[in-house]
Formats: C-alpha cells, structure tokens, sequence
C-alpha cells in the first residue's frame, strides 16, 4: 500500500515522522538522541500497531504470544495517534489509499467488537491523554468479542 502512495502524500508522512522523532529525541539522553533516526512511532508503526491488534481480535487468530490488558489501551491510544496523524495530512491522503487502508481496519475493528455502553473496561483500558468521554473516539467505546489478554 505503501507503495501507491503519491510524493505529496509520502512527503507529509515524512514530516509526521521527522517532528515524531523530534519529540522522542527530547525525551532521551543525549548519547541515546544521536543514535535515533527514525522514531519509534512512525506513521507506518502506528498502521501496523492498529493491523496487529484487529488481526488479533479476530476469529481465527490462534497468536499464542503474551498480550496483556495494558497492551490493549497502548494500542488504541495508537489508534488515537492516528486519528491525529490523518487530520495533520492532506485531503488526498484521507481519500486515497492510506484512508481506505484505516477505513478498512476501522470496520475489521467494529466487526470484532461490541459497544460498550457500560465503559466495562475503563476500570483497566484509560486512553493516556484526559479528554471528557464524548471526545474519545469510538474505539474506546467497545470491547472485543474474544478478549486476547489473560483473565
């Protein structure tokens, strides 16, 4: 997918990244910031991050890997971020293959979730960034038919 996507748009994913890894940087030692040059959460991570957990809640998937619950906030908190991501690239990113890409992960998502109404799992799944709850996206507001962490 990466692939058939246009200059202009590639050129605003590398701009995503390159003030990604600016805040990063910021947040290591000095001898840790020369030896970075890609950030950790590229715009390209944050898409896999997504795939990984809606390939993970889907029927069929017999991953036998260690996912705790604290994983799962992490990955919609990734999922926030690329809301975020989207907003900042231009119209033809969002109508183009990348927004389809997120279009299509979005209802692999819902497919494999229920609403939440009760918000049953805030007590452990929080978003990191406080926002009053109406602003949160949708992705907060559900729960995995088959749940992948330990219980």
């Amino acid at each position: 997918m990466w692939d058939a996507l246009s200059p202009s748009v590639l050129e605003a994913i590398a701009r995503c990244d390159a003030e990604r890894l600016q805040v990063e940087r910021s947040r290591v030692a000095p001898h840790i910031r020369e030896k970075m040059t890609v950030p950790t959460y590229s715009v390209a991570d944050r898409f896999a991050s997504w795939e990984r957990l809606v390939r993970r809640l889907e029927p069929g998937w017999d991953g036998d890997d260690f996912y705790p619950i604290s994983a799962y906030d992490n990955d919609l908190d990734s999922r926030d971020a690329l809301d975020q991501v989207m907003r900042a690239l231009p119209e033809e990113a969002n109508e183009g293959p990348l927004g389809q890409l997120l279009a299509r992960l979005d209802t692999r998502f819902r497919a494999a979730t229920v609403p939440d109404p009760e918000l049953s799992l805030r007590p452990w799944v929080r978003p990191t960034t406080e926002r009053p709850e109406e602003e949160l996206g949708e992705w907060w507001k559900r729960k995995p038919v088959r749940v992948p962490w330990p219980e």
